[in-house]
């Protein structure tokens, strides 16, 4: 339950000699330059461009995923940074690039393509680099930026270390007299497990005290990033940062203010919710800190090896090499199972060019842990097709799409948990709330996290103040309008925005998780009703980043440039409500 990783590199002596060996390819680079124009040249620099990425993919995740093992690890952190520094060197001599290609002109560069097969994984890439052509600068002007890449960096790694190595375990003593260790990894179980809503209180601002007590050292570092964005977004001639982050992959802004508008038009669905836990946990007020209680008590637990056995069995009614896949993804030797110390928290699949993906879980034995489970083997499951499908220049799939893999597996997964339920009427209300709390989380509440990042760019670009008040206010206005709770009277919480990472490591990364929820529902729906069509979710993750994403999921039958998909998802939580108030109606009799 560990993983293996002499399936990258044996010894870290292996490491360091693949290193030392790409170091040499980046140093050839140069020669490239003012030569792309000749055809032979032009094969040639982007063959090695190909060996090249291979390596540099494979050599990041190593010192990433030994990192993630143990952040506390000096020399796995110092290998990380090596990596980034290497990155930033191979932006800045590779920063001709681009421009180059530009000034050859889309008429022979597509020639070029067109007189070799080889050369035929890189259309769609140079397709992209023409749509972006506006926002690419002068090769003197694409070397400055790149000398400023790692130092762009700077605000994500200080979150990392600040968050995850600083971070110790807190102490918080029960009212029972017990005490128990909180963790980044466990806080949740116990929000989960503790009856007591004072208790759940004590457990809550013992863990976002760290956040509180930080506040000016986070804000400093938020303010970093959105400082990093406004000044790529000005020297690159983007109207907002919004608009940068979505100009690279074609997705129309409509997207994005499409989903923002049907989740904030449609809040009283949430404040149902909260009504009927409210009602039913025995609360004057439900609080943030409430939400992971459970409407029914239940004592299940999961083993891994249990948890494997039910996502198989979700999976099963499908075709063959989708089971495959499933199983390859969770395949031992590339799964890390349990918390350990030092390790960072959350769970992700890693993929590299041409390998098998990594896949990191903090596993409980909840019903949670069982549904990541199944999310992140959506990933591995995606990646592994890609890569048996397209070449390396174009298997990395957009964020855009990544999360419908991963949560396609979750429906799967509860529509099994519903048809295998024993019976009872707690087990009901489980799957029900399981249900609902996952549009709960991947559809509002991401939404809500997506609102807020948009609002704190528009402060940079505007050039106001970014404090820890101000930050803090447009979360308290946030969480006024989707809950109705003010967040003042909750300790710690209207910090949250210096708890969510997305926010830090990868901004405008959270609204595809919505975006993705709601097509994947879709696209479930249409196999729920007609198995055969799981060849329309293959052909998706087989595609890999051969095409823009928004063509993508319309070629599976999913137009997110319409509010239809969202208003879809607000009409099954709906649904959901109606079912869990008859539910709770059936106990009470």
């Amino acid at each position: 339950m560990k993983w293996n990783l002499d399936y990258l590199y044996e010894t870290v002596d292996a490491w360091n000699h693949a290193y030392d060996t790409l170091q040499k390819k980046v140093d050839k680079i140069p020669s490239y330059q003012g030569k792309l124009s000749d055809f032979d040249t032009f094969k040639a620099y982007y063959t090695e461009q190909r060996e090249l990425s291979v390596e540099l993919h494979k050599l990041y995740q190593y010192a990433a995923l030994k990192s993630d093992l143990n952040k506390k690890d000096v020399e796995n952190a110092a290998r990380v940074q090596k990596m980034g520094a290497f990155v930033a060197k191979l932006s800045q001599v590779s920063a001709f690039e681009q421009p180059e290609v530009l000034a050859l002109g889309e008429d022979t560069v597509f020639t070029f393509i067109d007189r070799d097969s080889e050369l035929e994984e890189y259309r769609f890439p140079m397709q992209q680099l023409f749509h972006g052509k506006d926002h690419v600068l002068s090769p003197s002007e694409e070397s400055l930026m790149a000398n400023f890449s790692e130092l762009n960096n700077t605000g994500s790694s200080l979150y990392s270390s600040l968050t995850i190595a600083d971070r110790d375990p807190v102490e918080v003593t029960l009212k029972s007299g017990e005490t128990i260790s909180v963790t980044s990894g466990n806080y949740r179980v116990h929000l989960t497990d503790l009856a007591d809503a004072d208790d759940r209180e004590a457990v809550f601002k013992a863990f976002f005290d760290y956040y509180e007590s930080r506040k000016n050292a986070y804000a400093s570092i938020y303010k970093s990033v959105l400082d990093a964005d406004v000044a790529s977004m000005k020297s690159r001639n983007y109207k907002t940062s919004l608009d940068m982050y979505l100009h690279g992959k074609n997705i129309d802004p409509s997207v994005f203010h499409n989903i923002v508008e049907v989740a904030k038009d449609n809040t009283d669905l949430l404040k149902r919710y909260y009504a009927i836990r409210a009602r039913v946990l025995g609360l004057k007020t439900h609080r943030t800190f409430d939400r992971f209680r459970p409407l029914a008590e239940s004592t299940t637990k999961y083993s891994y090896e249990e948890a494997k056995d039910v996502f198989f069995k979700a999976v099963d009614h499908l075709s063959d090499d989708f089971k495959d896949k499933a199983k390859d993804a969770l395949k031992d030797g590339f799964v890390d199972v349990y918390e350990q110390p030092g390790k960072r928290s959350g769970a992700y699949s890693w993929s590299s060019i041409n390998r098998h993906p990594y896949i990191l879980l903090n596993y409980d034995e909840t019903l949670d842990s069982v549904f990541t489970l199944a999310h992140e083997a959506g990933h591995s499951m995606h990646s592994l097709y890609a890569a048996e499908t397209q070449p390396p220049a174009i298997q990395n799939y957009t964020i855009f799409v990544a999360e419908i893999a991963s949560t396609f597996n979750e429906h799967l997964l509860l529509d099994y948990f519903i048809q295998n339920n024993p019976g009872s009427i707690d087990d009901k209300i489980a799957l029900l709330q399981q249900s609902i709390d996952d549009i709960m989380g991947t559809f509002y509440r991401q939404v809500l996290f997506a609102a807020y990042e948009f609002e704190a760019h528009k402060m940079a670009e505007n050039g106001e103040a970014i404090t820890h008040e101000s930050l803090s206010q447009i979360m308290l206005d946030l969480y006024s309008h989707f809950y109705d709770i003010d967040l003042n009277e909750e300790p710690g919480s209207k910090y949250e925005w210096a708890y969510i990472p997305h926010l830090h490591h990868t901004p405008y990364y959270v609204y595809q998780y919505a975006t993705s929820f709601a097509a994947s529902l879709k696209l479930y729906e249409m196999v729920k009703q007609d198995p055969s069509k799981i060849a329309l979710h293959k052909k998706l993750l087989q595609s890999g980043g051969s095409a823009w994403p928004i063509t993508q999921t319309k070629d599976s039958g999913i137009d997110l440039t319409t509010k239809e998909p969202f208003l879809a998802v607000v009409s099954r939580l709906k649904t959901l409500l109606d079912e869990l108030d008859l539910a709770l109606d059936e106990k009470n009799q």
